[in-house]
């Protein structure tokens, strides 16, 4: 690792992390997360502003103010909505983010009542393997074919609601962390607490360090990623590079490990600026960083919802890798530090493109080139002459 980088504080960026998981924090219940990194935020001296649901927008200064730059991250998570009140007593579930039922099944959660919390358990409709035997096997898996258990004393729909149980109160679910020595971390929710584990990590080494940034950046910490919306109302300054901090899925057909940092140069959404991603490549290069390259196909971002909502920003993702996203996560220390590493070096360097500074004069003398080799400049097909083709037709 060069050493002209600020090192990460990993013991920091841990304890934040688990400070996190202990914060339920679905999507549409996020105020107290938000606090619990503002707060972070003030330790370090980082100026910030909030939006009024409540995504936060830090800035650090730099030598330039323009073009500057974003980073982002999301402190949503996915989790679960009541949607009915059954006449037992059991409350039946819709889900908040896109995820599956099999990874609710066996889960202990928490119900935010408008008067109180209560625990309880998610269980398929037939719970019992004493009683069902293997029909338990042949439910289907989806969320009509789970249930909530409360644990209180409960046996109808009137009772619950004597309860404080209404429609529309927020599940969450328990995160189940466990750092092991082998620096393996597990728990429900790494997505995205992991990543703003790292990005605040990031900051802190940046501000004790004391280098001087040469355009000014800003931290996001957005609130409603899960869902689709996450950082598409923002930015509010001439942000000209985005790039979103989010889990790489370490699974079969994926190239993310969980001892490397990802630059993901597509999503659902598409392929993310050629540029930018080749620019976090080289640093990664440059600073000995781990890292691999990696397409997500099931996968939205916030820099991705920072496009859809008419920004005209280059955009880049780079992720933890994580095994069972969405489920049961693992990640590695390796990883996140790698991303934490890679996030310092990316707000410590120069823009990709200074002129983005003035996109109103851009001109096709200014314009970027991707590749410039000869080889791409000419086709490798050949192509008959028209008058060939046309003389043969008439010949015959």
């Amino acid at each position: 690792m060069s050493t002209s980088l600020p090192q990460p504080d990993l013991v920091y960026l841990q304890r934040v992390l688990l400070e996190m998981l202990a914060i339920p924090s679905p999507t549409g219940f996020t105020d107290t997360i938000v606090r619990y990194v503002a707060e972070r935020l003030e330790e370090m001296g980082v100026p910030f502003e909030m939006t009024r649901r409540g995504t936060i927008r830090a800035t650090l200064k730099g030598r330039k103010p323009s073009p500057d730059r974003a980073v982002s991250a999301h402190l949503d998570t996915i989790g679960a909505i009541v949607r009915e009140i059954h006449p037992n007593g059991r409350l039946a579930l819709a889900p908040v983010g896109c995820w599956s039922s099999r990874f609710a099944e066996g889960s202990r959660v928490s119900v935010f009542t408008d008067s109180c919390v209560l625990r309880g358990s998610v269980l398929p409709l037939m719970a019992s393997g004493h009683a069902f035997n293997t029909q338990v096997d042949q439910m289907p898996v989806s969320w009509e074919h789970v249930e909530l258990r409360l644990d209180a004393l409960v046996h109808n729909r009137e009772q619950c609601q004597a309860l404080g149980v209404e429609v529309g109160d927020f599940v969450a679910f328990d995160p189940l962390p466990e750092f092991t020595e082998s620096g393996h971390i597990s728990a429900r929710h790494l997505d995205d607490k992991a990543g703003v584990a790292a990005l605040l990590a990031a900051l802190k080494a940046i501000q004790e360090s004391g280098l001087e940034l040469p355009i000014d950046c800003h931290p996001l910490f957005t609130i409603t990623e899960e869902i689709g919306s996450g950082a598409s109302a923002a930015l509010p300054w001439d942000v000209s590079e985005f790039v979103g901090i989010d889990i790489a899925p370490v699974a079969p057909g994926q190239q993310s490990s969980e001892q490397a940092v990802t630059v993901a140069l597509q999503d659902s959404g598409g392929p993310y600026d050629f540029h930018l991603s080749r620019q976090l490549l080289r640093l990664a290069a440059e600073h000995d960083i781990p890292v691999r390259r990696d397409l997500f196909r099931y996968y939205h971002s916030d820099a991705q919802a920072a496009v859809t909502a008419g920004h005209d920003i280059r955009t880049a993702l780079i992720a933890f890798g994580c095994d069972a996203t969405h489920g049961y996560e693992r990640t590695h220390i390796d990883s996140l530090a790698a991303l934490t590493q890679l996030l310092t070096a990316y707000i410590l360097s120069p823009p990709v493109f200074a002129s983005d500074a003035e996109p109103e004069q851009a001109s096709l003398e200014r314009f970027s080139h991707q590749l410039e080799h000869d080889t791409q400049m000419a086709s490798d097909t050949l192509v008959p002459s028209v008058d060939s083709l046309l003389g043969n037709r008439v010949d015959e």
